[in-house]
């Protein structure tokens, strides 16, 4: 059963082919800097294996997601290279959906409904749901015969309770405007934790899910729910990001109003685009504050200890909330990749029996493996996160 999943953003678009029940995608690619100078499609065909067979690129002016979306169609088909003979053979199509407010809670079939509570959630989501909404409305005309499916970020934590995702302010603005905690990364922790729970043997393990990429943020799980996490009403707050300054002061978003004239706007670009490991160290990749370390940079040391410190906090709290845990699961990019991080994160817990074996540590694997000392209670495990895969099994599920 041929399953296509599209995870749009502003201005790009990644995409899988899956063949489901089988895990590995056919192909994937990924479409950058839509509608602007430089924009290029890379298409991926991989056969079912890891293990890339063949790289298309294609380096014309994609004008929008329908251009692009079209182009990924024609790629699909392509007579030399293509993986399916026609659009009909996409039995369904997943999409992930930025945020689905208190509605849903699970994958979701589209219906016009679905789609009407997508564009009203749109006030909540500005960047995001609007484009995801554009997509299925162009999935629709492109395979008009497919299942089309809606999987939330913010799904997942939708188990949070009400103490935990309640803000202490006037009633009337979490009943009418519906201001509320509702976190992010869903797919991802939910993915990462089932995959611990496995290798645990454990379905009622109490779990620490820390996704580390260019956003980060952390989740407490417990049997399989989740039920604390660092994103809050938006992806702002909790950890320190690539751009992102995580929790903050609010009183500062005054200052700077107030004393130092800066607009609304000016804020909001300062606090997502300008902080984070961007505004202490002048990038946003980690690799490149690894590289600007190795030179000498202060910057570049206090960032990173300020990050392991912010996820530190974060751990100490959710052992709290969980009264201890099973596994601290690493993932997403800088968690799966960067060991030096890992240790730093690792370090002085040993009061938490939080014992991180180094020389496990170092060793690179894109597999599950456990990286604390032998005998262990307390598991430290890093695990590849896939969502398009959770969003393909999901939409599956939802085809039978």
């Amino acid at each position: 059963m041929y399953i296509l999943i599209i995870n749009a953003g502003s201005s790009s678009l990644k995409y899988q082919l899956f063949n489901m029940p089988s895990e590995k995608p056919l192909c994937s690619g990924l479409i950058e800097k839509i509608g602007a100078e430089g924009s290029f499609i890379k298409h991926k065909i991989l056969a079912g294996n890891d293990h890339e067979e063949k790289v298309i690129e294609d380096r014309d002016f994609v004008s929008d997601h329908a251009d692009g979306l079209n182009r990924v169609l024609a790629l699909l088909m392509h007579s030399n290279d293509g993986v399916i003979k026609n659009r009909d053979e996409i039995i369904a199509v997943g999409h992930r959906v930025v945020h689905g407010g208190e509605y849903f809670s699970t994958a979701t079939i589209i219906t016009e409904d679905t789609k009407d509570k997508i564009q009203e959630l749109s006030r909540l989501a500005p960047l995001h749901n609007p484009v995801n909404y554009r997509c299925i409305e162009i999935s629709e005309s492109t395979f008009p015969s497919a299942l089309q499916v809606a999987v939330f970020d913010t799904a997942f934590h939708q188990t949070i309770p009400e103490p935990a995702y309640r803000y202490a302010i006037p009633e009337p603005l979490y009943s009418e405007e519906k201001i509320r905690v509702y976190g992010f990364h869903g797919t991802s922790h939910y993915y990462v934790s089932q995959k611990a729970m496995q290798w645990l043997n454990k379905p009622d393990a109490k779990i620490i899910s820390i996704h580390l990429g260019n956003g980060c943020s952390i989740t407490a799980v417990n049997q399989g729910k989740s039920v604390d996490t660092s994103m809050g009403f938006g992806p702002l707050s909790g950890l320190i990001m690539g751009t992102r300054s995580g929790d903050i002061d609010p009183s500062i978003i005054f200052h700077l109003i107030d004393q130092m004239d800066y607009s609304v706007e000016e804020v909001s670009e300062l606090l997502n685009k300008k902080s984070g490991l961007l505004g202490v160290a002048g990038t946003n990749d980690m690799r490149d504050v690894r590289k600007l370390l190795q030179d000498g940079s202060k910057s570049a040391q206090l960032i990173l200890d300020m990050y392991a410190y912010r996820i530190k906090k974060y751990i100490g709290s959710y052992m709290a909330v969980l009264n201890g845990a099973d596994a601290i699961v690493f993932t997403a990019g800088v968690g799966e990749n960067d060991s030096a991080i890992r240790e730093s994160i690792c370090s002085n817990l040993e009061y938490l029996n939080l014992h991180l074996d180094k020389a496990k540590n170092k060793i690179p694997s894109d597999q599950i493996r456990e990286i604390n000392v032998s005998g262990s209670a307390l598991k430290i495990l890093v695990i590849p996160t896939n969502e398009e895969l959770e969003i393909a099994q999901q939409t599956y599920y939802l085809c039978n």
